[in-house]
């Protein structure tokens, strides 16, 4: 295996990303100051890569698919992934997070209605002018010495204020400065509306955004400390983020729509092909455990069987193993039924009839 890849498809951490080069001149942040490393992969990572993480054994990403990868870690730039559902889209960001030890992967759907704004952070002024209702009329506290006393004031309060109500979107903590990349998956990009894409350019550019309700008070509180997507309490100094190690960004599509070209441009493109016979396997025996592949090969075989065109995603495989496995159909009658039942749950997407 060439020395040069930093994401192997080994399947097993290591420390390559301890060997990643300094990134192009162009692509050097200076973001700071530094948060602390995220927590570990979380129960979204684990359900992705299968039980015991064995999909992250099983996998092995083809050639293309490793070399791309590294490109957009070594080049800092989103990694933009096309490809039919259920072809290992989302699942990469997560096999990269766990191979690299880069820990919990931040996660963005994104759906019709979603802004550049809900990615990065949001601003609870609802909540905090009530809060702020509720103390002016609460008793004043008291002061030493007999002095009057004053109303109490949320902003007054140690590591309150303003920042209590600012809660980092996804996107927004990942682009915290960092020792190390997060990795962020950005699912379904074409499922935005028209606006979204081209809102992306200049935060995937510059590494970095503001947060206007913090730059207002930059002159008498420099640093504010803010919610992440984490949970984390996390300091933002001048309303400004700027990341120093830039994020590993997926951003996966099912090709239901075209991107504009300044967003290709800022991208590495990957495309995912349907899986064939040998990678279904290792999905099935990541899932469901050795020899799993092998005893639902006739499964596998027919959910390859299909029209050309047709369209169908490796859940609904999963999804008809699970139910093969667990209704223990054994005599003929239930062989019917399984058939039947498997036929069903593989029908092609594209098809209602």
């Amino acid at each position: 295996m060439s020395d040069w890849l930093i994401y192997r498809g080994a399947g097993a951490p290591h420390d390559g990303i301890e060997h990643l080069p300094p990134p192009p001149p162009w692509r050097d942040f200076d973001g700071g100051p530094l948060v602390p490393p995220p927590a570990a992969l979380d129960p979204a990572s684990e359900r992705r890569l299968g039980v015991q993480r064995r999909e992250a054994s099983h996998h092995r990403p083809g050639e293309t698919e490793r070399e791309l990868v590294n490109a957009a870690l070594y080049l800092r730039r989103p990694l933009l992934v096309t490809g039919a559902p259920g072809s290992g889209k989302s699942t990469l960001a997560h096999s990269v997070a766990y191979e690299l030890g880069l820990g919990r992967v931040l996660g963005w759907p994104v759906v019709s209605r979603s802004t550049l704004r809900d990615g990065l952070y949001a601003y609870d002024a609802i909540g905090r002018l009530q809060d702020l209702q509720i103390a002016r009329a609460a008793p004043p506290r008291p002061a030493p010495d007999g002095a009057a006393g004053e109303a109490a004031d949320p902003d007054d309060e140690p590591g309150g204020g303003i920042g209590r109500y600012i809660r980092l979107g996804p996107l927004g903590t990942a682009l915290l400065p960092a020792a190390r990349p997060r990795v962020l998956l950005v699912d379904e990009l074409d499922k935005s509306d028209i606006d979204l894409p081209n809102d992306l350019l200049n935060v995937l550019e510059e590494g970095e955004f503001r947060i206007p309700e913090l730059e207002r008070l930059a002159g008498s509180a420099s640093e504010v400390r803010v919610l992440s997507d984490d949970g984390a309490r996390v300091t933002v100094r001048d309303g400004r983020v700027r990341c120093r190690a830039f994020p590993f960004i997926v951003l996966t599509s099912n090709g239901e729509r075209d991107f504009p070209a300044p967003l290709l441009r800022r991208c590495i493109h990957l495309h995912i092909p349907a899986p064939d016979k040998e990678r279904l396997a290792a999905m099935v025996r990541a899932h469901f455990g050795e020899g799993a592949a092998e005893r639902h090969e006739a499964v596998i075989d027919r959910f390859l069987d299909r029209e050309p065109g047709d369209v169908r995603a490796v859940d609904q495989l999963f999804n008809a193993i699970h139910l093969t496995q667990k209704a223990g159909w054994t005599d003929q009658d239930e062989e019917e039924t399984r058939r039947r039942l498997t036929a069903e749950l593989m029908r092609p997407l594209d098809r209602t009839r």
